[in-house]
């Protein structure tokens, strides 16, 4: 499979063209954002852990039945993925309170919310990622309807999936977001599933295992997030 053209350069990633217009290769760079990319750093191997972090996600949700875009795993920082008609939203899954939603309605970080909330934001920097409604999703014609039903379907799929992983390994998954896009008209899970995109606290100490250890300054991210695949079972070294 030959890297073509880049496409597409985000806060932490790029996609290139193949020789397949059904196929492209996602580069996982090392490259750490935060506040909508406003503040950037380089971290030494963080392009590898969440490329191999997300391969072994993507496989565990395959493996439950859930379809998404991941093919392999070409190199440390490269994946081969489909090519999909993403959908510019995300679907936030909270399990606990923490982050924006505590902000937001003023509850404390570490409630349980049962049953978890599900939200959409649209997909836009400049706007600051705003939150939105189905509503809006349809009337602005980002998604069809029972495009945005199948991917909310999922994402409530995806937290039965990995919450219990994550518990095997001693953590809680607090909150997480996904983001879909078409394949041939069938709704796939895209982009990626990482430390990046998701919080993660130890179950016994509460400790922050995720990209807050970035935005709050506490140091030590990649080990953090290497922590969280060994836990679960990924090896960084093969």
């Amino acid at each position: 499979m030959e890297k073509r053209q880049e496409l597409y350069a985000g806060k932490a990633k790029s996609v290139f063209r193949t020789d397949d217009p059904d196929k492209m290769v996602l580069v996982f760079r090392d490259d750490t954002s935060a506040f909508d990319g406003k503040r950037i750093e380089q971290l030494d191997r963080k392009g590898m852990v969440n490329n191999k972090f997300n391969a072994f996600i993507m496989t565990k949700l395959q493996e439950a039945g859930i379809p998404t875009h991941f093919e392999k795993l070409l190199s440390d920082t490269d994946s081969l993925v489909k090519c999909l008609d993403m959908m510019p939203v995300e679907c936030v899954v909270r399990n606990v309170a923490a982050g924006s939603l505590c902000r937001r309605l003023g509850v404390e970080e570490g409630v349980t919310l049962t049953p978890p909330t599900f939200e959409l934001f649209l997909k836009n920097d400049a706007l600051g990622d705003p939150m939105i409604n189905e509503s809006h999703v349809e009337s602005f014609g980002w998604a069809k309807a029972a495009d945005l039903e199948k991917a909310k379907i999922l994402t409530y799929k995806v937290n039965d999936v990995l919450k219990a992983i994550f518990a095997e390994g001693g953590m809680i998954l607090v909150d997480y977001k996904l983001e879909f896009g078409l394949y041939k008209g069938e709704v796939l899970l895209g982009d990626e599933f990482s430390p990046d995109g998701c919080r993660l606290w130890d179950a016994k100490t509460k400790e922050k295992l995720d990209k807050d250890r970035f935005r709050q300054g506490l140091g030590g991210v990649i080990e953090a997030y290497e922590d969280v695949g060994r836990r679960i079972g990924i090896d960084f070294d093969s």
